[in-house]
């Protein structure tokens, strides 16, 4: 019988779902918020955690305590696979979520993906980090990202080609016609 089981199988094997909860993991702390369906997002939450709350007691370490601090951060270091992701999930987003006890991430579901229909989500953690005490430097980082994405007016672009390509068809056409009527 399954009584109280926690595992949340997600029809898959196990190791293809500690694979995909170790890459959502990765997603989750390089990008801080992830859009998944609902049931991996509930899956990856007590990952997640888990992960952070190493990343707490790696920062809570001090002094004699060092050994402890390198502990928690080779087991965040054996989920993510990665020594810049650690360093982040230990320095920014455990250093923003030291005085909350719990509960470190938020799901808010989104609706149906179109495809599918799958329940959609985003996971992301509740404790937004902070930057450092000179704000004029992270809104400099920030800048070149939002310059970045003029993605609707390549859309609208697309767009005026197609239609383009619409009447270059439609006059084609017109000439076959009266070619085919004489």
């Amino acid at each position: 019988m399954r009584k109280r089981r926690k595992t949340v199988k997600l029809q898959r094997t196990a190791s293809h779902r500690k694979s995909l909860l170790n890459t959502l993991a990765k997603q989750l702390v390089e990008h801080r918020r992830i859009r998944t369906t609902l049931a991996k997002a509930k899956a990856l939450r007590p990952f997640a955690e888990k992960l952070l709350t190493y990343g707490k007691k790696a920062l809570a370490a001090t002094g004699n305590e060092a050994a402890d601090r390198v502990h928690y951060s080779r087991l965040a270091f054996a989920k993510l696979r990665d020594k810049d992701l650690v360093h982040k999930l230990v320095h920014e987003i455990a250093e923003a979520s030291k005085d909350r006890k719990g509960g470190y991430t938020r799901i808010t579901k989104l609706g149906q993906r179109r495809t599918d229909a799958a329940p959609m989500a985003f996971i992301e953690w509740v404790d937004a980090f902070v930057g450092p005490a000179n704000g004029a430097e992270s809104e400099e980082a920030e800048e070149p990202v939002k310059e970045e994405k003029p993605a609707r007016a390549k859309k609208s672009s697309k767009k005026d080609d197609d239609a383009g390509e619409g009447e270059a068809k439609l006059k084609r056409a017109s000439k076959k016609k009266a070619a085919t009527a004489e």
